[in-house]
């Protein structure tokens, strides 16, 4: 089955100081897009909101017009904008700069080879991205998308998710302050 990755990129930052897409001059957007191209999704949507850009090829834009709703917006528009053939979606954010294709590769493997079709990365104990999601779980994910919340609680509340270290390949952490 294909996999698409969605990028969700579309908060304000204020934490940050400024919508994150535009971080280092667009340079955290252009690897999130490479990461997610070179480590097997076959389509990249890029979820703006606060500032729209153009996006890097071979992504695509949507907008989530509710976006100062906060991050269950994005997610509900990236997986809305996936095409009927996509059997995985692989979830990740924009300020996450130092994941790359491998950590894409690696969860994304996980989540094909495992019975849940559910896998995410760890960075050491932490839970991070990229979250794998197969597309028979999107109905109950959208359901339980809420405010600020992506799919974190539906993940936890489950107990197949496909643990996938990833702290040999990067950090992992969101970067929220300049």
């Amino acid at each position: 089955m294909s996999a698409s990755g969605v990028l969700l990129a579309a908060g304000a930052g204020s934490r940050y100081g400024m919508p994150k897409v535009l971080a280092d001059g667009g340079a955290w957007l252009r690897l999130a897009v490479s990461a997610l191209a070179g480590g097997g999704c076959d389509d990249v949507v890029v979820v703006l909101g606060a500032a729209l850009v153009d996006v890097p090829a071979p992504a695509r834009a949507v907008v989530a017009d509710r976006w100062a709703e906060g991050v269950s917006a994005s997610v509900r528009a990236g997986l809305q904008a996936l095409g009927d053939d996509v059997g995985f979606a692989v979830l990740t954010t924009v300020d996450t700069p130092d994941i790359g294709a491998a950590a894409v590769r690696r969860v994304l493997a996980a989540a094909r080879a495992g019975e849940s079709g559910l896998a995410r990365a760890y960075y050491g104990d932490r839970p991070g991205h990229p979250v794998v999601i197969a597309r028979r779980h999107w109905p109950a994910l959208l359901a339980t998308l809420s405010g600020d919340s992506g799919a974190g609680p539906f993940l936890r509340a489950r107990d197949d998710v496909v643990a996938v270290d990833c702290a040999d390949l990067g950090t992992g952490r969101d970067v929220d302050e300049r």
